[in-house]
């Protein structure tokens, strides 16, 4: 038993359903067997014993027996008889068994052989025997010949061949045993390709390696610190790990597995995306005040939705790292320009101290520091907040390494952001925007080059607006300047800093428009609005 389960599932699921197959077939094969065999036997016993009692009660055959030469008239009538139902033998015999009529003529004037006159002959009954005659084993039917008084003068004896009864049985059964061999054939195939089917289905592994996957696969879930769940496409839950109990302060112990989505996050958006086949990402949502980036991705079969796979965290750790690594890149970003413009004021520092200019050269250095000073305290005065100037002042070093004209409007102010506004999310927008408008005077004389940031929080929305004095955009090509991949630019990694943006704002129930500026390049607005939207 142990070496068959040690053979492989295919050849495990066609040795069992071929047997199972070939032992129903056998099974229903004798059965039907059987019940034929009974039926016929039957059906021939009810024909000798109908036989042999009309032969009885012929007048001929009862006046046959106070002649001379019994057997004279007896055996033409019940030979003719015999022929016409196809019996193996008619035997007519007196009171001591003594036959008057046999298939065989030499065999008339012997004694009938069976033993099984007696019931007939002494009782007077009529009944169906078997037994072994001259001829063989046999079905007989067996009738008592009564009298003109009344009296048992003989015994009629009809047979049937139990050889013949069975070569019977057996022509019946013909189309039967075809049948069977057919559906023998019909259900081997039919197992052979349905092992083969759901070896396929089974991706070629053995159960004992899909329990290994499986296995694996726990633990793979379980080493993640994002929370994970999935649902089948009637919205139950077929996984979640460990985390996600966490993040959805779920109780450990509750089986949810099985359970739908809607009784565990009432309102999610996942029955959204079952629904669309549509995927979310880096959505933000409010779960138990919590703050959760989830990411929503359908599963497809062909062009079917089954289910979707959701992955979360807690936005205040995304929060933490997006802190780090924006303070990180901002502050790098700072000291490279500043050292790089740094190193510059210190070779012309250098160059007038040689040539003998050392009135030039302090005053230079008045001029630096004052003008550095002087911004400093005008980006500390109108905005408020410490991310938005620290990337501001770290654009207007950056500015001055590209010999940029950079003019931080003197209309400008942001007092305090509104709370549903994430400030992260402001540096993300203005990041890129300024950034693509550095790249698009890449081509523009240093004398030319010229940009603009406006920041206001007057009114019922926050208004940013960055204008460079590039080429411009055509605007046959603002309906796709915030596609994902589009660019006007060459290289790798291009067009995704204003699909990005596109997607912040469209977040925060922002708008974005594309003018042509001042500056004869692009403009780009941007509006927020201060009040939380509610649907």
């Amino acid at each position: 038993m142990k070496k068959f389960w040690k053979v492989k599932l295919h050849d495990r699921i066609n040795i069992f359903a071929i047997g199972l197959i070939l032992l129903i077939v056998l099974l229903c094969s004798l059965l039907y067997f059987q019940i034929l065999s009974k039926t016929v036997e039957k059906q021939l016993s009810k024909r000798a014993l109908h036989v042999a009692t009309t032969i009885a009660l012929m007048p001929e055959i009862q006046n046959a027996f106070y002649t001379e030469d019994p057997s004279g008239v007896i055996q033409p009538i019940v030979e003719k008889i015999r022929v016409q139902i196809d019996a193996e033998y008619i035997v007519v015999g007196n009171k001591e068994g003594i036959r008057y009529s046999h298939p065989l003529p030499e065999r008339i004037g012997k004694k009938m052989v069976g033993g099984d006159n007696e019931k007939a002959l002494k009782d007077g009954k009529s009944y169906v025997s078997k037994a072994t005659g001259s001829l063989g084993p046999s079905l007989r039917g067996k009738v008592p010949v009564i009298g003109k008084n009344g009296e048992i003068i003989g015994v009629v004896s009809v047979g049937f061949l139990i050889e013949d009864i069975h070569d019977l049985v057996f022509g019946y059964a013909k189309p039967v045993i075809r049948i069977a061999l057919i559906a023998l054939v019909i259900g081997t195939v039919g197992s052979l390709l349905l092992a083969k089917r759901i070896k396929r289905l089974m991706f070629g592994l053995e159960p004992e390696e899909i329990a290994a996957l499986l296995m694996q696969r726990n633990a793979v879930l379980e080493s993640v610190r994002e929370g994970i769940m999935v649902i089948n496409n009637e919205g139950h839950i077929l996984i979640m790990n460990q985390a996600a109990y966490e993040i959805l302060s779920l109780d450990k112990q509750k089986q949810v597995i099985g359970e739908s989505i809607d009784t565990i996050m009432p309102n999610t958006s996942l029955l959204e995306v079952l629904k669309t086949g549509k995927k979310q990402l880096d959505r933000q949502i409010e779960y138990k005040d919590k703050e959760i980036i989830a990411n929503r991705l359908p599963v497809m079969l062909g062009n079917d939705v089954i289910g979707v796979v959701s992955s979360f965290r807690l936005k205040s750790e995304i929060d933490q790292l997006t802190e780090e690594l924006s303070q990180v890149k901002r502050y790098t970003e700072a000291l490279r320009a500043q050292t790089h413009e740094f190193n510059n004021l210190l070779y012309t520092i250098s160059g007038l101290i040689q040539l003998g200019s050392s009135d030039e050269a302090l005053e230079l250095i008045h001029h630096e520091k004052e003008n550095h000073k002087d911004f400093v305290q005008f980006l500390m005065k109108k905005i408020k907040d410490p991310w938005l100037g620290g990337i501001i002042l770290g654009f207007y070093n950056r500015a001055k390494e590209l010999k940029i004209s950079f003019q931080f409007d003197r209309e400008s102010s942001l007092e305090k952001f509104p709370k549903h506004i994430d400030n992260s999310y402001l540096v993300s927008i203005l990041g890129n925007i300024i950034t693509n408008a550095f790249e698009a005077m890449d081509e523009t004389p240093y004398r030319n080059r010229k940009a603009r940031l406006l920041i206001t929080d007057l009114g019922e929305d926050l208004l940013f607006e960055v204008e460079d004095s590039g080429p411009g955009i055509d605007d046959k090509l603002i309906p796709f300047i915030f596609e994902k991949g589009f660019s006007t630019k060459n290289g790798g990694n291009r067009g995704l800093g204003l699909s990005r943006v596109k997607e912040l704002v469209k977040e925060m129930n922002g708008s974005i428009s594309i003018e042509k500026g001042d500056y004869g390049g692009a403009l780009f607005i941007v509006t927020i609005p201060k009040e939380e939207k509610t649907l």
